[in-house]
């Protein structure tokens, strides 16, 4: 027996058959009506020139930038688009400014081409910081409170742990469980957790330096291909963020949030939220949470999702393609490739 989900999404107790789900306008993928979720990258997709190709394309991207800059009350846009690197990947800045190319993107998508996400997609999802992304594009926050609430997201969680106390590692070839199992033999008295379940085999830990370096060791010791200590500049997602979660909870509190348009699937529990004070206390949560975006993958998938659309990035298409390979991804960060996603919609 089927049951209704939000925006006409037909769900059954196991993965829906094709013909299970039609949306109105939607196209069809090899006869079967495609049913998408709008996705939005996280911290890793920022680079020097991001956004300045559509921003000389389009006056509605240019406006996206320019609220952005207003309500931070600064020229984030020219730190984008002209660098210095180093200070582009600073988290206070590389948060909200990875929100404005995607939602720079979704604007010029919108407006210069009709296609309507709230028209388009079941589901929206995002990865870490992609969450308020998601949402905003959901409109259940507006874009200037996303901005502030990502600025002071990425200043929090800077100050939450002195430099050189905290590490972040990637290890690759094993699967989430013994991940987890490894970074609690690894603690030791310390803090060492799985914080980004990112893909088949690709799972990332966060902790103490010194933690993070034992399930390194143990990595290796259990068979991992590979396991590489990232170039972040804070323990994300794990107990050390604990004061950036408190500084959340208060902004969150106090930041006007709707129900989302679209039903978001939410990073820490890998299930659909609309309720605002559940995704308040999700996203509160979700700062020194796991990030599950294998789950949430594999569990959009199992609503009935065919095709997935990332918004100012090209970092979730491949882990996609580990997760489900059976359902592509389409991207976009330029101008071509929003020429390219309105077509294929």
């Amino acid at each position: 027996m089927a049951k209704l989900w939000p925006n006409g999404c037909v769900r059954a107790a196991k993965r829906l058959s094709a013909d299970a789900i039609l949306r109105p306008g939607g196209a069809t993928l090899l006869g079967r009506p495609t049913i998408r979720a709008f996705i939005f990258p996280g911290q890793g997709s920022q680079s020097v020139g991001m956004g300045k190709a559509l921003a000389d394309a389009s006056p509605h991207a240019r406006a996206v930038f320019e609220e952005v800059d207003e309500a931070l009350g600064e020229r984030l846009s020219r730190l984008m688009w002209e660098g210095p690197e180093d200070d582009l990947t600073l988290t206070a800045n590389a948060q909200p400014a990875i929100m404005a190319l995607s939602m720079a993107c979704l604007r010029v998508l919108e407006a210069e081409t009709g296609i309507r996400l709230a028209d388009k997609a079941a589901f929206v999802a995002g990865h870490s910081l992609g969450e308020y992304t998601a949402l905003c594009a959901a409109g259940s926050l507006g874009l200037a409170d996303t901005a502030r609430l990502l600025r002071l997201r990425g200043q929090a969680m800077q100050a939450a742990v002195p430099p050189g106390v905290g590490a972040m590692a990637a290890l690759l070839g094993l699967d989430f469980e013994t991940v987890t199992g490894l970074a609690a033999e690894a603690a030791q008295g310390q803090i060492c957790a799985a914080a980004n379940d990112n893909a088949n085999g690709q799972v990332v830990v966060s902790g103490h330096v010194e933690a993070v370096a034992r399930a390194m060791n143990l990595a290796k010791a259990k068979g991992a291909r590979h396991s590489v200590l990232l170039p972040v500049s804070a323990p994300f997602h794990c107990a050390l963020m604990q004061p950036a979660a408190d500084a959340m909870a208060e902004a969150l509190a106090a930041a006007p949030l709707h129900a989302p348009q679209v039903a978001l699937v939410a990073n820490v529990t890998a299930a659909v939220v609309s309720d605002p004070d559940d995704i308040r206390r999700l996203l509160v949560e979700q700062v020194c949470g796991t990030v599950r975006w294998r789950e949430s993958v594999l569990a959009m998938a199992d609503l009935g999702v065919t095709g997935f659309v990332e918004l100012g990035g090209k970092v979730l298409g491949p882990m996609i393609r580990r997760i489900t390979p059976d359902v592509p991804t389409i991207t976009a960060v330029d101008m071509p490739g929003l020429e390219a996603i309105a077509k294929s919609l």
